[in-house]
């Protein structure tokens, strides 16, 4: 059973529907005992950095979290479900995040007359040196909708980039932990594609 986390991001749903699409069942629940008791994760999201910490910390869902990905048990986060996994993000002050990988979440960096946020499709190219780690196609588009980037200090964990003015981090992998900056449950076909492979990991 997979659990989808529940701290008020709002497009639950959606991933859920994607995820029984390619034949998985999930839970949405914020019961820390559920995420506790889970073998595998997804934790969504969309909002602000601080916001979304302070949600988890409320719902008592951080150490559950945390205690899974340091089992290296399956997890999949997904936009702000990546971002919340680095020590901190700038979005309206600086807010510690969960701390599994080092490094920020910053503003976009754009030259003069780009848009923020970066919203729509964009290829993704990715990393092939771990083949235990799922992977798209090169040159597949993903939709993404976001105004910061994660900046990991450890370029090792990086495992697809894109670019929108400068390049930056479309996906982080580290053991059984894998998560996208773009929404895999919005991204078609290659989206439904990537999803299945990340379940079908055992």
């Amino acid at each position: 059973m997979v659990t989808i986390i529940d701290y008020g991001s709002g497009n639950l749903r959606s991933v859920q529907k994607a995820l029984e699409r390619v034949g998985v069942e999930a839970r949405i629940s914020d019961d820390p005992n559920v995420v506790a008791e889970s073998s595998r994760l997804v934790l969504p999201g969309v909002g602000a950095f601080g916001d979304a910490i302070r949600a988890l910390r409320s719902r008592g869902l951080v150490e559950p979290i945390l205690a899974h990905i340091r089992a290296d048990r399956p997890f999949l986060g997904i936009c702000m479900g990546l971002q919340l996994l680095f020590d901190r993000g700038s979005e309206g002050g600086c807010h510690e995040g969960l701390g599994v990988l080092p490094g920020e979440v910053t503003r976009f960096e754009l030259p003069r007359g780009m848009k923020i946020p970066h919203m729509g499709w964009n290829q993704v190219s990715w990393k092939s040196g771990d083949t235990t780690q799922p992977v798209g196609r090169d040159g597949d588009h993903f939709y993404f909708v976001h105004s910061y980037v994660a900046r990991p200090r450890d370029e090792a964990v990086i495992a697809a980039t894109s670019d929108y003015g400068e390049p930056f981090c479309a996906a982080v992998a580290r053991g059984r932990l894998f998560a996208t900056q773009f929404h895999p449950e919005k991204s078609q076909s290659a989206g439904m594609e990537l999803l299945r492979t990340c379940m079908r990991r055992p």
